[in-house]
This record gives structure tokens, sequence and C-alpha cells, in this order.
């Protein structure tokens, strides 16, 4: 069988915590769900695709939630961390039952469980072939597992970041809401700032900007997108200079 040509050969992709919880949220962690995704990477890991995957852990907890509710910030923040490796652990769990070797790396530091972040080794594993899981965040309170994701993008050299959604791109505004709403096949940087689009951070447009790293923002439970947005078709939205 002939592999397609790549246009991304190294991702990091980024994923929701709700990319993992049952869909009546039922279950904080959905072993069903948590096999979707799994299977979802290793189709595009078989491309011979280098992948990298940030999650987030709002389906376990929120540090900004819980700030609204009386905890304190960075409290808060070190708790969300936390649930990130929670949600890091499950995905390895679930990508090594269906042959994938994985390694996660967190920028806390807890050797039981995991290594500690160092770029070098992490450039390994992904030259080897590994799928590498990145938790944790970026080890400080007050900056998302978004900025997080455009971080650990810049520092491993990736050819794109994919930003997995349920909605097939970024519009104007909330689609669900907003029956005029206009989808963008691309939209720059600077646009996607000016507009304070809500679907990344200002820090992470920032940091991919600086660094000309591509946001691809897609739907994630389409079948076969990811595969097909790293082949280079035209799925979801593209920010870009």
């Amino acid at each position: 069988m002939v592999k397609p040509a790549l246009k991304y050969k190294r991702i990091l992709l980024k994923l929701s915590g709700e990319t993992l919880q049952s869909r009546d949220k039922h279950l904080a962690i959905d072993p069903e769900c948590v096999d979707i995704v799994a299977q979802q990477i290793k189709r595009v890991a078989a491309l011979g695709v280098q992948v990298a995957i940030v999650v987030g852990g709002g389906n376990l907890f929120r540090g900004l939630s819980g700030a609204q509710r009386g905890i304190d910030r960075s409290c808060g923040d070190y708790m969300g961390m936390l649930a990130t490796i929670m949600n890091a652990l499950a995905l390895q769990n679930a990508m090594e039952h269906i042959g994938l070797e994985t390694r996660v790396q967190t920028s806390i530091t807890m050797t039981r469980v995991a290594e500690p972040f160092i770029l070098r080794r992490a450039l390994r594993h992904l030259e080897k072939g590994r799928v590498l899981i990145f938790g944790g965040g970026t080890g400080n309170p007050f900056f998302s597992t978004d900025t997080a994701s455009a971080l650990r993008a810049s520092e491993i050299g990736a050819d794109a970041l994919l930003k997995a959604t349920k909605v097939d791109g970024i519009y104007s505004a909330d689609p669900k809401l907003d029956p005029s709403a206009v989808r963008f096949d691309t939209i720059t940087y600077s646009e996607a700032l000016s507009r304070s689009l809500k679907v990344m951070d200002a820090s992470a447009f920032s940091l991919c900007m600086e660094n000309h790293i591509p946001i691809v923002v897609f739907d994630f439970f389409a079948q076969n997108n990811i595969e097909r947005v790293v082949c280079g078709e035209r799925i979801g939205t593209v920010v870009t200079a």
C-alpha cells in the first residue's frame, strides 16, 4: 500500500479534556471515547506522521472555574494541571492497548508515572515513531493548555498545530447562536487576534505567529478528518500569516 504524500510530517494535536468524556457527561473519562480517540491517532501515525499531543483537563477540573467558586487561582490551576496528567495517562493506556508505542512527558515532575519534559528526549521519541503526550500544561498557573500547545509545538518544531474541536472550523460568531455566522477557510493570526476569536488564547495565537506555525481548526469527529488534514486537504480553518 502506497502511503499518501504528507503536508504535515510532525504535528502537535490539541485535544480538549471533554473529548474523553461520555456524551451524557456521566463519565469524566469514558473508556469508549478514549478508545475512539486512540484509534484516530493510530491511523494518522500509520501514515508516518510524527504525533505529539497536548490534552486539556476540563472534563475533570478547570482552574478558572475553581477560582469562581473561591479556590485560589494558582491552586486551582495546579489542580487543573494534574487533571491533564490523568487524561494523558488514560490516553496512553488506550493507545498502548492497540499497539502504539507512547510516552507521557509532564511539566510537573512525577517520575513514578511519567517522564519530565526534556526537549532532546521528546525529539528522540518522535524520531523513533513514538506518540508523545504532554501533560501538566506549561507547569505554570495562569496559562491554559492552548498556550501549552503553542509552546510545545514551537519547541518541537511542529509543522502545524491541529486544534481538534466539535465544529468544522472558525466562525465569525457562535454558529449555534447566530445562524448568519460565516465560516472562515483561512484567517490570519492578526485578524484572529483583532477579532478576539475564542477558539484559542491570544497568547497561543501570538506564539504560533512568532514561530510561523499554522493552526488548523477542524472537526475531529468527522470520519478521516485528521488524515485528510495532514495530507493537505482543505479541512476546517487554517490560521496563518
